[in-house]
């Protein structure tokens, strides 16, 4: 099969048993199981969850966003190979290592297959909860033109481009659209403060005050546990964005715990540390194609300024990138999870069918 072949581009089709319509984000699909079959596996399957937990079949494609956009190469290249199994493999990786560390569980509750994740549905915080331990990216060109103020933190003068902060550094800032916070705009992904969260903390979903607290200390410790982890592996762990939801336990208790992906080449970035100490920056992220794509369009300010929105789109639609783009980061992603699980990535030669067959014969979910 050819490498294009071996991407899972479309993952929102496939023949799983549902009881509503399936949602697809820019990376993962989420099939909504019927009440019958999500009772039925926590009986089957032993799901340290309560009865009546309604459950979900998680998807990951190879699909490519950046910019907010979705990104194709030439040969019919949809995605990049490997990097859903990588981008799974990665993060059960952390879910399980902030397990055995006693911080916080994840929604996740079984993997079928490297490219699929049964989950328990989570009530989600409304905060991308974001931590910095370098300065760079759109943190660095904010300071440059004189931002001295983050969230309400106020960063000292004279740092440099890739600098490493004094301290870790909690800059978070709203996961969709929250109407009716004073002082909170109403758009995606918009920076906050802790008084902003403080003062409104029912509408950005946290149950109370206090796990607000909570929440910071779960985003310090498990980027801790991840950098502590990298560190051994000579990469530096630079920043990263975590999620939050609530689940109800076996026992009925409401708990806080981690969701969606943590410490991946998509949610974070990570820096080689010897060519970072002989004055130089490599990616081990999809900042390196997030670069690669600035540097490939003429006018790199469409893909930066967010009034550019439909030159964005246009771009995205009607460009085929070369395959070597592809390729790049699909040896990035894979590169780095095998460095992190610390064996050789599992990638299928035909995903589609691989997660069908399993999913009807170990799981009773597909007719």
């Amino acid at each position: 099969m050819s490498l294009a072949g071996k991407v899972l581009a479309v993952n929102d089709d496939l023949p799983i048993r549902t009881g509503k319509p399936v949602h697809s984000g820019k990376v993962r699909s989420v099939y909504w199981l019927t009440e019958a079959d999500s009772r039925r596996l926590i009986d089957e399957k032993g799901y340290p969850v309560a009865p009546d937990a309604p459950l979900a079949v998680m998807v990951i494609s190879d699909r490519i966003s950046a910019f907010d956009c979705i990104w194709r190469g030439e040969g019919g290249m949809r995605g990049v190979p490997g990097k859903g199994a990588a981008l799974n493999a990665i993060s059960n990786h952390w879910f399980q290592l902030f397990k055995d560390n006693g911080l916080a569980d994840s929604h996740i509750l079984d993997i079928p297959h490297p490219a699929v994740w049964i989950v328990q549905k989570a009530r989600p915080v409304m905060i991308e909860a974001i931590a910095r331990q370098y300065i760079t990216g759109s943190m660095w060109r904010a300071y440059a033109k004189g931002e001295r103020e983050f969230c309400g933190i106020e960063i000292a003068d004279g740092l440099q481009k890739d600098q490493k902060l004094p301290e870790l550094l909690i800059t978070p800032s709203t996961k969709g659209i929250l109407k009716g916070i004073p002082g909170v705009p109403e758009a995606d992904d918009v920076n906050v403060t802790r008084k902003n969260i403080e003062d409104n903390f029912a509408a950005f979903n946290f149950r109370s005050k206090a796990d607000i607290a909570l929440y910071e200390k779960l985003l310090k410790e498990g980027f801790d546990v991840i950098s502590a982890a990298l560190e051994k592996l000579d990469q530096i762990f630079v920043d990263t964005k975590f999620e939050f939801g609530y689940v109800t336990d076996a026992d009925g208790n409401e708990k806080l715990i981690y969701m969606d992906e943590v410490g991946t080449p998509d949610s974070s970035r990570i820096w080689d540390g010897e060519q970072y100490r002989a004055g130089k920056v490599v990616e081990n992220s999809k900042e390196g194609f997030r670069q690669a794509l600035l540097n490939y369009f003429p006018d790199p300010d469409i893909l930066l300024n967010k009034d550019r929105m439909d030159e964005r789109m246009a771009l995205a639609r009607d460009n085929e990138l070369p395959e070597s783009m592809f390729t790049d980061l699909s040896a990035t992603y894979v590169g780095i999870a095998e460095k992190i699980i610390g064996k050789k990535l599992e990638i299928s030669d035909d995903p589609k069918a691989e997660i069908i067959q399993v999913l009807r014969d170990d799981y009773g979910l597909i007719d």
